[in-house]
């Protein structure tokens, strides 16, 4: 079968739609919410956001080249294929979903509170040995960024691997009956986004959204190592199969040698045999990932000495664990895309197993955290103590100077901790403070800018 052909007709009927205006037969080239970046040819979808409504972006995107536009019934039809819904985000999903059963593809989905990008790229990574595999291009993992990533579909790949986000009760359900997943994973729950949940038990429940419209034959990979998991995993209508270090699971590693910088060593057994997993991934938390991402590619049959041999070549997403060396003598864990209590613990854990003149972290701000954030970054900072690093600059408002407070309070020399307000302080900060043979760990909430550290480092260490 060729790609899937997108014409004026078959997409109105996929969205329930009525074409009032051009030719049926027109056919688009792919799909756009935004006029800046449309390409000629493509269908623009007019969707109403918090802070703008496409359907004020129509004309520019008909200059563009749009070869036709998804409006909200009532907006006058124009010059070129016009399709009338009654909300453009659902029309956008409904094609998304259209799109998903006309390709016959396998669809991955990955949920969980850190380690989703990861997780999805090493998947993909393992299954491409043999597949046509796609992915979700960057982080387009909500209720908009799932479905344009599903319209690639229309190119008919053998598997899609795709993350789901969320940050409210509702969404990965949402997201789920979009993309009606094949092999479900969920990585593990943590305290991202507890500013919206009354609690970590409240943020399990809605991840496990992504056991909806499961059916027999529906697989689930699941955390064995992840408390609030396990509870949940009866709730599952499908075939459960587990993947952990601490706890006996279907993939299971162990005599784990965790060399900080250099990457991460283990046996694993599988179902399929065990294998010798060398991977230059940093630290326990990608263990797990890869773990995850074995245990599905068993299931579509990659044999285990394939998964090992592409465990080897593996390099970390960006800003996402990268090991960067500068000419100065400086090396950085960058880790600066995101943050949350749990993952930046781990992270801790990584520089603290690694040999260095001095190990230092630059730990920004962790936000949406709700009432608990000065608590939980407390905590955080008691970590930094317990860890043994040697020095630490915390970036960003009151949490983070409790950060630096709480570790001082733990045992850390006050000498050897700063605090700044914002990212472009912290640079200037670091560039005097860092020198040859440091290594230095930097992580904060994707708001924070952290990755400003990085980059500044980069462009006058390096």
């Amino acid at each position: 079968m060729g790609e899937i052909r997108l014409t004026a007709a078959w997409v109105a009927a996929a969205m329930k739609g009525n074409l009032v205006g051009g030719d049926a037969a027109t056919e688009f080239r792919g799909v756009s919410i935004d006029s800046r970046t449309l390409k000629a040819g493509e269908l623009f979808i007019a969707i109403r956001g918090e802070r703008f409504d496409g359907a004020a972006f129509v004309d520019q995107a008909i200059a563009a080249g749009a070869n036709g536009v998804v409006v909200a019934s009532g907006f006058s039809r124009t010059s070129v294929a016009t399709i009338a819904v009654d909300d453009t985000t659902v029309a956008l999903q409904s094609l998304a979903r259209a799109i998903r059963r006309e390709s016959g593809t396998k669809i991955v989905a990955i949920t969980g509170s850190a380690g989703k990008t990861t997780t999805k790229e090493v998947t993909s990574e393992f299954l491409a040995t043999r597949y046509r595999v796609i992915r979700n291009r960057g982080n387009l993992n909500n209720h908009i960024g799932l479905p344009l990533s599903l319209v690639d579909l229309t190119q008919r790949p053998e598997i899609a691997v795709v993350e789901l986000g969320m940050n409210h009760a509702g969404e990965i359900s949402t997201l789920v009956a979009v993309a009606e997943p094949d092999v479900r994973v969920w990585t593990n729950v943590g305290e991202a986004h507890l500013g919206f949940f009354a609690s970590v038990d409240a943020i399990a429940d809605a991840k496990a959204e992504i056991f909806e419209g499961a059916s027999a034959s529906t697989v689930l990979v699941a955390n064995a190592d992840d408390d609030r998991i396990v509870a949940r995993l009866g709730g599952f209508r499908g075939r459960p199969i587990t993947f952990g270090i601490d706890r006996p699971a279907d993939v299971r590693a162990t005599n784990v040698d965790d060399r900080g910088i250099d990457g991460i060593h283990a046996r694993v057994t599988t179902p399929r045999g065990a294998m010798a997993i060398q991977t230059p991934l940093v630290g326990r938390a990608n263990l797990a990932n890869i773990l995850a991402g074995a245990a599905v590619a068993l299931q579509f049959e990659i044999p285990v000495d394939a998964i090992a041999e592409k465990a080897r070549a593996l390099k970390p997403a960006s800003h996402r664990g990268e090991i960067v060396k500068l000419r100065s003598g400086i090396t950085i864990i960058d880790d600066s895309y995101n943050a949350n209590p749990t993952a930046t613990k781990r992270a801790i854990d990584v520089l603290a197993a690694a040999q260095a003149a001095r190990r230092v972290a630059v730990l920004g701000e962790m936000l949406e955290l709700g009432d608990r954030s000065t608590a939980l970054h407390e905590e955080v900072g008691r970590a930094a103590a317990r860890a043994g690093i040697d020095a630490l600059l915390t970036v960003g408002g009151a949490p983070a100077a409790a950060l630096a407070e709480a570790a001082v309070a733990a045992g850390l020399p006050a000498a050897a901790v700063a605090h700044s307000g914002t990212s472009d302080e912290a640079a200037e900060r670091a560039l005097t403070m860092l020198r040859r043979g440091d290594l230095v760990l930097v992580k904060g909430s994707r708001g924070v800018k952290t990755d400003r550290v990085v980059e500044r480092l980069k462009a006058e260490r390096g």
